[in-house]
């Protein structure tokens, strides 16, 4: 069956460690909508830090942010869903996590991705690369009031410990009600139950009536694995850690390589 819908990571699958889009890639991708088929962003990223990859990219259609919680129409404005986690849920694990991690902070993403509400501390732990955000305008609010509304995404990190081990800790736990998971970024990201690339490019699926074994996907970290599962054609890019490249249909050349470029450039060759 034919490609109809290209569903792509950003950071370590489409672009360089240098944050840019190569010329080969915005070629392929340019290609690509030339011949029909949508080219969607898939990230982590909220909208602040997609915009400038996009003008790069030439995304100006659909866009699915936070890790699947929602997705946007980059040129109209337009939501399509917005999948959030409840209050009672964030506090339940706050509390968990910390009688055995005292030192996390939180962040929560909300407001169509455009708001950012960090706790006290949080600020200090950032770089403006984590959230495309100058730590010096995140200000501080008590955790109560980081958990007490609903978030796209919940993000928490620690002053010292690896994020993999707070990653864990929380898995250990045994609660529910949420998906946590890993792009690379410097925290933990956690999400409504349920939510995942998959179920965002899935729900971006059924409103353009495309079938997901006209889905390639693309990806490199934990937070793509299911969407390259879930596509009719997964491709890990070269740099992607084990657990991906395992769970593709195949693996392309890495990021600084085009790896991208080269499969779609295969594909529209037939």
């Amino acid at each position: 069956m034919p490609i109809r819908l290209i569903a792509t990571d950003l950071d370590g699958t489409l672009i360089g460690a240098d944050g840019r889009v190569s010329a080969r890639t915005r070629e392929a991708l340019d290609a690509a909508r030339a011949a029909g088929i949508a080219t969607i962003p898939v990230t982590a990223r909220q909208p602040i830090g997609l915009r400038p990859i996009a003008a790069q990219a030439g995304f100006d259609d659909w866009a699915l942010c936070g890790n699947g919680a929602y997705g946007v129409h980059l040129t109209t404005g337009e939501h399509l869903f917005a999948e959030e986690i409840p209050p009672q849920v964030q506090r339940q694990l706050a509390e968990a996590l910390h009688e055995v991690l005292p030192d996390l902070v939180f962040a929560s993403v909300r407001d169509a991705g455009e708001g950012f509400v960090a706790q006290e501390g949080y600020a200090a732990l950032a770089q403006l690369a984590d959230h495309k955000r100058d730590p010096e305008t995140m200000g501080g609010v008590p955790l109560a009031d980081v958990l007490g509304a609903p978030s796209l995404k919940l993000v928490i990190r620690h002053p010292s410990m690896p994020i993999p081990e707070i990653f864990e800790t929380l898995q250990s736990l045994g609660l529910t009600g949420f998906e946590a998971t890993l792009s690379g970024a410097p925290f933990v990201e956690v999400m409504a139950q349920g939510v995942t690339k998959a179920t965002g490019v899935a729900q971006l699926c059924t409103r353009l009536g495309v079938d997901r074994s006209e889905v390639l996907a693309f990806g490199d970290a934990l937070n793509d694995l299911e969407m390259l599962e879930w596509a009719g054609l997964g491709v890990a890019v070269g740099n992607a850690i084990d657990a991906v490249r395992e769970a593709a249909d195949e693996v392309t050349a890495s990021n600084e390589d085009d790896g991208v470029a080269i499969v779609i450039e295969r594909i529209l060759a037939g």
